[in-house]
């Protein structure tokens, strides 16, 4: 999107935000996307037993890639003008342009239907902003992230509890919520709140209300959705942005697209394009307009995350 939209933007093109840095698989649905949706429906050719496989040869033939996207702002959503948009998308069109695949086609699905819709050919790519994980890892192959990302938390204005990371929530018995299948929840749990006491909510402008309404007082979730949702709210704050203790080291996530394991050639063909864009510049300046910082530009690796 650009410039990045608010809580209104995103009602109004009929979208629900789930996390796409979700550690197992998160729930987003794509309101009212009308034709858009049926892409869904249809399934691409059979992946071909070719060692590194054939998919960008026949995408090349074809002249179209579907992209999995799951609805959320600013990863990868449909705008209020029906067209498609976010930091996904918008970095896809360039890199398959160059791939010799003129157009995209997006295939919206719930985030957690991503990897699954992935492997079972609904679409080509996983264009959404994933984050690659291990247990992912197991599933697709992933290109280079393009950005990485800290943690954040929405709390009421002025921080009455003086909330800043999940040992403080855990030390100060907050109520605390984050969201279906997000990464967060393995922090919290990892900090020493017990999960059966979490508040699991759909998304973070479900968060936001939450914490507004004072059913919680923390809402956690990536920096970058989290200060965006709280903009137009006068009763919330975001607080800055933080590393989680992962086996007590801080860890830092990164976001990428996915492919099926037999595509390694495709991979390895976006990754070259990734690489060059990333040392010229025309990275940041794509993802820029969607509230990326330089600060979460990086040069982590697929094969780094995967390992944990």
């Amino acid at each position: 999107m650009a410039p990045p939209q608010g809580n209104n933007d995103a009602q109004d093109a009929g979208i629900r935000r789930p996390s796409r840095r979700s550690l197992l698989t998160s729930a987003s649905a794509l309101g009212a996307v009308g034709a858009l949706g049926a892409a869904g429906c249809s399934r691409v050719a059979t992946a071909s037993a070719t060692e590194g496989g054939d998919l960008l040869d026949r995408l090349k033939a074809q002249g179209v890639v579907r992209l999995g996207i799951a609805g959320e702002i600013p990863f990868g959503y449909i705008d209020r003008n029906g067209e498609l948009t976010g930091e996904a998308p918008e970095l896809a069109k360039v890199i398959f342009k160059r791939l010799g695949v003129d157009r995209v086609q997006p295939v919206p699905t719930e985030f957690g239907s991503l990897i699954p819709g992935l492997n079972s050919q609904q679409f080509d790519v996983v264009s959404a902003g994933m984050y690659i994980n291990p247990e992912r890892c197991e599933q697709v192959i992933f290109s280079d992230p393009d950005y990485r990302m800290l943690d954040a938390f929405i709390v009421r204005k002025g921080n009455p509890k003086d909330l800043h990371d999940y040992r403080d929530v855990v030390g100060k018995k907050a109520k605390f919520a984050t969201g279906t299948g997000y990464a967060e929840i393995q922090y919290a749990v990892e900090a020493g709140y017990k999960e059966s006491d979490i508040l699991i909510v759909p998304d973070q402008v479900a968060g936001l209300n939450a914490v507004e309404a004072g059913r919680v007082d923390v809402f956690a979730g990536t920096a970058l959705t989290v200060r965006e949702v709280v903009k137009k709210s006068g009763r919330t704050e975001s607080t800055k942005p933080f590393a989680p203790l992962v086996k007590g080291k801080p860890h830092v996530d990164g976001g990428g697209f996915a492919f099926r394991p037999t595509e390694t050639k495709l991979r390895d063909a976006f990754n070259s394009e990734l690489a060059k864009m990333k040392a010229s510049g025309e990275l940041f300046r794509i993802l820029k307009p969607f509230g990326f910082t330089k600060a979460e530009m990086t040069d982590m690796t697929a094969k780094e995350l995967c390992r944990g």
